[in-house]
């Protein structure tokens, strides 16, 4: 077993494993005092800490510096007072005893306010994360942007840290990397030069999508020794660089098989070898015209150097690889974003948090097969998890409404202020409200339906309403709706991610798509699909047809999305009482 895995065990009560082993689905565990990205690190006797600040007053203030520990793997947290001057999270090499970290940390301000140096340094300290005693080593005399905690490579013993250089007037990001060979003492940089190219405005686009080209990079090693790196960008996928020579030089970027648009990716390897990949499989809705926005947007949003509005941050996903990153399994939907139909999302956390999401995170492997994942951006999204591994690999889902909409997205937006940070916290964001909604059955059973109609408000950015629903990605199986048409209908779609409750253009990038109008009494709807075969096929009681497939979906298909045929005021709508979906191997 893995060092680090073994001393988190061994501070386990009998009564804690079997609680950690009860842990299956994500589990949430704590709420932590940072947005997810460096915080987290795990001590020498196997306490976990995830370091942040309570108290913040604004977006610049430091605030009181906290970490939250946990000696129970996760079970159990309890806040502690930062000492002063501390080092904080770093990265621990375990046979030299060596703690590097960096600066600056945009996510620990108290940094920045205690030292005044221009640069980007490696921080190295031998007594460990509440030393006061390091040393600083010059990485960079340039600013050095969303660096995450140096990386270890066991195989030939060089350190990584990886971040993104910044042109000033944000036309441009590079990716940058410092590696070193002696334990943090000398370090060399590695500019990579070619970016993601520029992505002009898209098809059922009307404005810029936010030009991120290549930044926030998450590296893993293979078990060929090579180097993948993925990075996030403004494209419908995360790029890719590769590196055979430990990180010296690389190819690409190349789009990966990842969808992902303007959000952080990240790996990490289990210690049996096998590769997580945590990130948003989510698309956002097509860029309105930012110059019609009202207020009016600054020239910096209209021509895509910063953002108007996110709207893909809402759920993050999990992948697993066992065989060297060229097959994956699972994208499931780790977690959904807790306020995502919150009429006052812009304000709410407080006026010191601006971003209100699920992106962003770190991982850490718990013994007993489990996993736990920091992620999100303000106490009201953010989020510490528990869940076991094996979770991934599950090949049916079923929903039947009795959790409510937990496991739904069906959120709308509101006509709201957009653009970047303005002295409130309403930072790049709608205002939210609930769309499809839960109904009493007409049948009088005491049971539940989902409503799926369209109101004609016109204080909704769009006005058709529809319901998002995740399963185990695969590519053969079935998937079966049984439904009511009281209204106009619906389009029924079947993707491989993510799309917005209300975005109207799914149907056409979807590789599965057909209408049910009938109006009636509750029917079955089944929809049997074969991609490798190029076939799909909807049965609806007698009724059934062949279905055209569109496009290519080569991790399988993972997602619903149901949304209504109605383009004016419908409100009866269409009633829904569950989602099945089976994949091929278990229906035989």
């Amino acid at each position: 077993m893995d060092s680090q895995l073994q001393r988190m065990e061994q501070g386990l009560s009998n009564e804690d494993r079997l609680l950690l082993e009860k842990i299956y689905a994500p589990q949430v565990v704590a709420i932590p005092p940072v947005d997810a990205c460096r915080s987290m690190c795990v001590t020498p006797d196997g306490e976990i800490r995830i370091y942040g600040a309570i108290e913040q007053k604004s977006p610049e203030d430091v605030g009181t510096q906290v970490y939250i520990a946990s000696r129970d793997c996760g079970l159990s947290w309890k806040m502690h007072l930062v000492p002063e001057g501390a080092l904080g999270s770093a990265s621990l090499h375990a046979e030299s005893g060596r703690y590097i970290s960096v600066f600056p940390n945009e996510f620990n301000r108290d940094w920045s306010a205690r030292f005044s140096m221009s640069g980007t340094w490696a921080v190295l300290s031998d007594e460990g994360y509440d030393s006061t005693n390091y040393r600083f080593v010059k990485l960079s005399d340039k600013a050095v942007h969303v660096l995450r905690l140096p990386f270890y490579l066991a195989s030939c013993g060089r350190w990584l840290v990886l971040g993104e250089y910044r042109l000033p007037d944000m036309s441009d990001k590079l990716i940058v990397l410092f590696y070193s060979d002696d334990d943090g003492e000398t370090w060399t940089e590695r500019v990579i030069e070619k970016s993601a190219p520029y992505v002009d405005i898209l098809p059922h686009h009307k404005g810029l999508r936010w030009q991120e080209y290549s930044c926030e990079p998450t590296v893993v090693e293979l078990s060929s020794g090579e180097l993948v790196m993925l990075v996030r960008t403004s494209h419908n996928y995360h790029y890719m660089y590769r590196s055979l020579d430990k990180g010296e030089t690389w190819s690409g970027p190349e789009p990966s098989c990842f969808h992902g648009t303007i959000t952080m990716p990240t790996l990490h390897k289990l210690s049996d070898g096998r590769i997580l990949f945590c990130w948003c499989n989510t698309q956002p809705m097509p860029e309105l015209d930012h110059r019609e926005a009202f207020p009016p947007l600054g020239q910096a949003e209209i021509n895509g150097i910063w953002e108007d509005v996110f709207t893909n941050r809402d759920a993050n996903h999990l992948a697993i690889s066992g065989d060297d990153m060229q097959s994956w399994v699972g994208f499931r939907e780790l977690f959904l974003n807790p306020i995502r139909s919150y009429a006052d999302f812009r304000a709410t956390g407080g006026i010191a948090f601006r971003d209100k999401s699920v992106h962003q995170m770190q991982m850490l492997e718990l013994p007993c097969n489990k996993l736990l994942i920091h992620f999100g951006q303000n106490p009201m999204a953010r989020r510490v998890v528990i869940l076991d591994i094996d979770w991934l690999y599950e090949r049916s889902r079923t929903e039947d409404l009795r959790l409510g909409l937990a496991n739904l997205s069906t959120h709308m937006y509101v006509k709201s202020n957009l653009g970047g940070y303005r002295g409130f916290s309403g930072h790049c964001a709608y205002n939210r409200t609930h769309g499809a909604l839960l109904v009493p059955d007409p049948d009088g059973n005491f049971e539940e339906a989902l409503q799926v109609c369209r109101i004609e408000d016109e204080r909704l950015v769009y006005k058709k309403q529809g319901v998002v629903w995740n399963f185990p990605a695969s590519h053969a199986g079935q998937v079966t709706l049984r439904l009511r048409v009281l209204g106009q209908g619906v389009r029924i779609c079947l993707t491989d991610r993510w799309y917005n409750p209300a975005d109207e253009t799914v149907a056409l990038e979807a590789p599965v798509s057909c209408t049910w109008e009938t109006p009636g009494g509750w029917v079955d709807l089944r929809i049997v699909y074969d991609l490798p075969a190029g076939k799909a096929i909807f049965f609806a009681g007698d009724v059934e047809h062949e279905l055209a497939l569109q496009g290519t979906a080569p991790n399988g298909l993972s997602y619903l999305h149901v949304q209504t045929l109605a383009e004016s005021e419908d409100q009866q709508g269409t009633l829904i009482k569950y989602f099945r979906q089976q994949d091929a191997g278990e229906q035989a």
